[in-house]
């Protein structure tokens, strides 16, 4: 394609981002660089020379022409902020996660780095400034689609215009959600986002430059529609319940105190732990012949919990405990299951689409996984793998496992009739006060625990209310009696949820928008040795109803190839198909992490190196 000419001497080159050429004569300087192919075409508007690159943002789309850089003059600026992403890229991707890894959400991280590590010549601060050739730039830090991203303005006349990158598009859109996700629900890239855009509509701009997408005469009225549409999203995507100032009170209003310090009784057969401001993982139902099984185990002190089953023995009659069954994949919720099994005798079930990410959860890129919570376990292997549908007779009790997608794709609902009602067992989906028509009871929103609504908590709300139990516990030590009225709610919140969205969604099928793993690798960690070879499996999925193209290049540092190197070809509507491909490591290899990127191609159009997997060379 041509380069698009914008105004005197401001050009605009399209491939995997939006590049900028500004001229000075036969000199340039460019704001992004994309794929680097405008580097072989400035003859074309009569430059020779590219003096700067400026990134408004590190994201992989940005800069992964990074290669055409080597050996060049150009200097490079970009935010200081996100110097580190730039030059040090492998630290953003962690063999061993935890939750409290730097720009991760629970050790899924949130960044996009390079593949290859890109000298940054000066670092702008968050309010700065630069001048090229009598032009001076104000550079400000517009950070939400990115943690530290910066926007250049440049006054041109009386009005300014500004390179804005992502902080919106055409249309008041937003690039993508899955990298405005910053947190674990609580909004802060919404946030951060919204305030950059208002920064920038105070300008009163002739023209935004966005890094996709077209460019935007008059912007005002985009970003003040932008800026509504988040506000809209955060009253629907922030915990439908109130979390951090009542939720404990409304917690649990049904159960009563036992004759076993802080265990409570919910119903003849049906037990849990109460306390204050107390949020374990933990339900019992103890059957006549002093048999137990427990849903969840985690967030315990063990010397505690140790000491309240020793009294539940000796004073409610428990005698064994069979089984501990997980919910789902998290580890607050099987943190203390092999302790279960080591000191109690119990055995661990879960549901077989659950198992996988606690067994191998080094093999995903999710959030919240078993291995990242400290507790030096790193995998739990089950002794018996329900299936979705399956009933099972327990002492008595008759209980169905149900696949219940809602707050993570991996979970599921245990349900069946206690003590003359239907109890459900819902794990994290669902918590809030059923009498409040103010609370719509959904958990966090999470794109990186596999999160889509139509496989979450759209999915769950429609089976909530098929199944329509009398009571619900829910994880964390919440119950919640006659929730009929709180599951219609939960049902319109996912349904208000998703509209917002797909209000801010720039893609035709908004799932390509908030999901980070369309294009996913599985292992996403795979370790080879100088010389040798790893299997991997690269899945791609069509959410479309029509077919659809795809051309998916493996983009390796030096020293690891991939074959193919291309996947190309046609997926059928609705579908998910992998793709096997080997990964190897020349003998010369340097030892460490590298990252290998997926430059995707859907349908004829080109989104850059969005997703990618990692290798770790080692001996």
């Amino acid at each position: 394609m041509p380069f698009e000419t914008l105004d005197t001497d401001l050009f605009l080159w399209r491939d995997t981002c939006n590049v900028y050429l500004i001229r000075d004569g036969d000199a340039a300087i460019l704001i992004d660089l994309g794929d680097g192919s405008v580097l072989d075409h400035l003859s074309e508007v009569g430059v020779r020379d590219v003096e700067w690159v400026l990134f408004t943002h590190h994201h992989r789309e940005q800069c992964q022409g990074l290669g055409k850089l080597a050996g060049g003059k150009m200097k490079v600026g970009a935010p200081e902020a996100e110097r580190g992403f730039f030059e040090r890229p492998a630290e953003f991707r962690k063999l061993k996660p935890t939750l409290n890894d730097a720009f991760a959400v629970y050790g899924a991280s949130f960044v996009r780095p390079p593949i290859s590590a890109i000298k940054i010549d000066r670092g702008f601060g968050r309010m700065d400034d630069f001048a090229w050739r009598g032009r001076e730039f104000w550079c400000v830090e517009t950070s939400g689609n990115s943690p530290g991203s910066m926007s250049y303005l440049l006054k041109r006349g009386d009005r300014w215009i500004a390179f804005g990158g992502d902080v919106m598009l055409f249309g008041a859109k937003m690039h993508t959600w899955f990298d405005t996700e910053w947190d674990y629900g609580f909004a802060k890239g919404i946030y951060a986002l919204h305030n950059a855009a208002a920064l920038l509509d105070s300008f009163e701009l002739v023209s935004l430059y966005p890094s996709h997408g077209a460019v935007i005469r008059e912007p005002r009225l985009h970003l003040q529609e932008y800026q509504g549409k988040l506000r809209e999203l955060a009253r629907h995507y922030v915990r439908g319940y109130e979390l951090f100032t009542f939720a404990a009170a409304d917690q649990d209003r049904v159960s009563k105190p036992t004759v076993v310090p802080h265990v409570w009784q919910v119903t003849p057969h049906l037990f849990k732990f109460k306390g204050p401001d107390y949020w374990p993982n933990f339900s019992l139902i103890l059957a006549d012949n002093g048999h137990g099984l427990v849903i969840d185990c985690g967030l315990f002190d063990k010397v505690f919990l140790d000491k309240a089953i020793g009294l539940m023995q000796e004073r409610l009659g428990l005698k064994k405990i069979d089984a501990v069954i997980v919910t789902h994949y998290h580890g607050d919720h099987c943190q203390e299951a092999p302790h279960m099994r080591e000191k109690w005798g119990a055995k661990l079930w879960t549901l077989d689409r659950v198992t996988d990410r606690v067994r191998y959860p080094e093999r995903y890129d999710y959030a919240a996984p078993i291995n990242t919570y400290g507790k030096n376990i790193d995998s739990i292997v089950f002794d018996r793998l329900l299936r979705d549908g399956e009933t099972f007779t327990w002492e008595g009790f008759t209980i169905t496992a149900d696949w219940m997608p809602g707050q993570t794709e991996f979970a599921q609902c245990l349900h069946g009739e206690i003590d003359g009602r239907r109890v459900a067992f819902t794990g994290d989906n669902i918590f809030a006060s059923t009498t409040d028509p103010a609370q719509n009871g959904h958990e966090a929103v999470v794109a990186r625990n596999s999160g889509i609504l139509e496989e979450g908590y759209l999915y769950a709300a429609g089976y909530l209310h098929g199944l329509n139990p009398d009571l619900i516990i829910g994880g964390h030590s919440w119950v919640m009696d006659k929730p009929a009225g709180l599951i219609e709610r939960y049902r319109a919140g996912a349904l208000a949820l998703r509209s917002a969205l797909k209000a801010l969604s720039c893609e035709e099928d908004y799932r390509y928008w908030f999901d980070p793993y369309w294009v996913q690798a599985e292992p996403y960690r795979v370790k080879v040795a100088p010389g040798g070879q790893g299997d991997v499996v690269i899945y791609v999925r069509n959410f479309r109803d029509r077919d659809q193209m795809h051309r998916i290049e493996l983009h390796a540092p030096p020293g690891i190839k991939c074959e193919p190197a291309v996947l190309e070809g046609t997926l059928k509507e609705e579908t998910r198909k992998g793709f096997a491909v080997r990964v190897g490591a020349a003998e010369g290899a340097a030892l460490g992490v590298a990252i290998v990127a997926f430059d995707v191609t859907i349908d004829g159009r080109r989104y850059g190196e969005l997703f990618d997997l990692m290798v770790e060379v080692a001996k």
